[in-house]
């Protein structure tokens, strides 16, 4: 099992570093377009938070030796599930997926692929991932405190933040 956690740990990552290159691309080229950021105060505690998790899955794991959990294969399925639904986010997004909240004036709102029945699906895979991925190896610590940390900069800070960004946009 210590095998299986390296490697879907070392996916993840760069999965994460790939998103990251996607998303740069997408910002330059929307900002040449004329896209404004909203939100930038509070994007590097998102950040933070998120490169926190993956600290923390790691010296949980790995210090407390956790890898015999029985129920590790529902906590899979709900994983694999979440990139599934991240792959349709983003490529529903496609040029317009960010990190950032970017506003592209003039640009009409994405309303295919989850986004025509969740307003923000990809907060949904985040949050299936940071609640299934410490799971699949008994981290139960990390993935209580970083749910609990994630739906509260979600639901207080980031949501608002890019409703408020986007009812600007339709206005």
């Amino acid at each position: 099992m210590r095998g299986f956690f390296y490697i879907l740990f070392i996916f993840v990552i760069l999965q994460r570093l790939a998103e990251m290159a996607y998303a740069k691309s997408n910002e330059k080229r929307m900002k040449k377009e004329g896209a404004i950021e909203s939100g930038a105060a509070h994007y590097k505690w998102i950040v933070l938070l998120h490169l926190l998790f993956f600290i923390a899955l790691l010296i949980e794991v790995l210090f407390f030796e956790l890898l015999n959990n029985r129920l590790w294969w529902i906590f899979l399925i709900i994983f694999v599930i979440a990139q599934i639904l991240r792959i349709w986010a983003l490529a529903s997004l496609g040029r317009f997926w960010n990190t950032k909240i970017l506003i592209l004036p003039g640009a009409k709102k994405v309303r295919k692929g989850p986004y025509r029945w969740f307003p923000h699906p990809n907060y949904i895979v985040v949050a299936l991932e940071i609640a299934s991925l410490p799971l699949i190896f008994g981290a139960w610590r990390t993935a209580l405190v970083f749910t609990a940390a994630n739906a509260l900069l979600l639901l207080f800070v980031r949501i608002p933040a890019e409703e408020e960004a986007l009812r600007k946009m339709e206005s």
